[in-house]
């Protein structure tokens, strides 16, 4: 989203040099229950999940793609069993399976939750053409437009135990684009133990992003849990982006991603804007990204936030950073700490973290 106070104060910032002009600074985080240790330790730990971020019981489901053998596991049957709804698993045999999807899985809007359980063997890939998963409440396409769409926290998309790769939303710029491998736009999405390889939106764009994954318009946080984001590419944001979204991140890895857009938010002249957030990428006004037991490290971008851009356009929005480590991000022109670009509530919330 575009603000002038954004603009001028990011100006104001790159043009006098102000990098790592904002410092830490402690504060209670309000959600979970962090490990604790000695205040000399500093790092990636292993921190709580709350139930509320855990994986879904999957004992029961309504749907079983395939009956025991990889060839039966296909993108149509895929496809068909998201848009039923309720709990999805997969009997593909007892080895890893790639299922090549011909078309994104979409959620029917009358689902009141879909589970997609890969069962830490099934890879879904979108073979670099398109979008794998799309969830979308405003979408009078998928049965109807949810009644209040933007708040209604429905339908439900849960991600877990599974791999989604090549995944591209290029060109798709409906609902604003982004999300190569998962668009959530409206309902609530939620990703457990799941790993994201090679996913990519488009190059440019002021405020697109998501290689991996474009969250908008969601009630509740975003939990992003015991999963992995490496290699994406987008605009801004290579592996998740946000608008007006709290993303709850934790015991997570995002490495290699790239931020490849240029001319920053809003657009510097005779540029198509773009290239901040090299892993991830959030924007608005009154939300919270929170991050704990987490790995950044060797993501890249082309303008400011080499892990990380946040910014809260009325200054009401935090960043919370707890036994993280973020090293080796690069942010080619401005940055507040080493790999974040900043501007919130005060400074950065970071404790018992490595920022370098």
């Amino acid at each position: 989203m575009r603000a002038p106070a954004t603009s001028l104060v990011l100006l104001a910032l790159v043009s006098a040099g102000l990098a790592g002009a904002l410092q830490a600074g402690p504060s209670a985080y309000a959600g979970a229950t962090w490990s604790q240790a000695r205040s000399t330790e500093r790092g990636v730990k292993h921190v709580y999940v709350p139930k509320a971020a855990r994986a879904v019981g999957t004992r029961h489901p309504d749907h079983v793609v395939g009956h025991g053998t990889p060839a039966s596991c296909t993108s149509r049957a895929v496809v068909r069993a998201v848009a039923r709804g309720g709990v999805v698993t997969f009997d593909c045999g007892p080895d890893p399976v790639v299922i090549r999807m011909r078309h994104p899985a979409k959620v029917v809007n009358t689902s009141r939750r879909v589970v997609l359980d890969g069962g830490g063997l099934v890879t879904l890939s979108g073979r670099d053409r398109h979008r794998i998963l799309y969830l979308n409440a405003c979408d009078p396409q998928q049965g109807l437009r949810v009644r209040d769409c933007q708040t209604s926290g429905h339908p439900r998309l849960v991600v877990q135990h599974l791999t989604l790769t090549h995944g591209n939303s290029s060109g798709d710029l409906a609902y604003g684009g982004g999300g190569g491998a998962i668009l959530a736009y409206g309902g609530q999405l939620k990703v457990v133990d799941s790993t994201f390889l090679g996913n990519r939106c488009d190059r440019t764009g002021p405020d697109l992003g998501g290689g991996a994954v474009r969250a908008r318009f969601q009630p509740d946080p975003v939990y992003v849990v015991h999963s992995t984001f490496r290699g994406g590419r987008c605009s801004n944001g290579a592996a998740l982006s946000g608008l007006n979204v709290s993303f709850t991140v934790l015991n997570s890895r995002f490495s290699w991603n790239k931020a490849i857009g240029h001319g920053a938010n809003p657009a510097r002249p005779h540029t198509p804007g773009g290239g901040s957030g090299g892993a991830i990428y959030t924007d608005g006004e009154d939300y919270t990204v929170r991050i704990g037991g987490t790995s950044m490290r060797h993501n890249h971008a082309n303008e400011g936030g080499g892990a990380i851009f946040y910014v809260s356009n009325d200054r009401s929005g935090t960043l919370h950073i707890r036994w993280s480590t973020l090293e080796d991000n690069v942010s080619d022109r401005f940055w507040t700490r080493p790999g974040i670009f900043y501007l919130g509530h005060g400074p950065i919330d970071l404790e018992s973290s490595i920022v370098r």
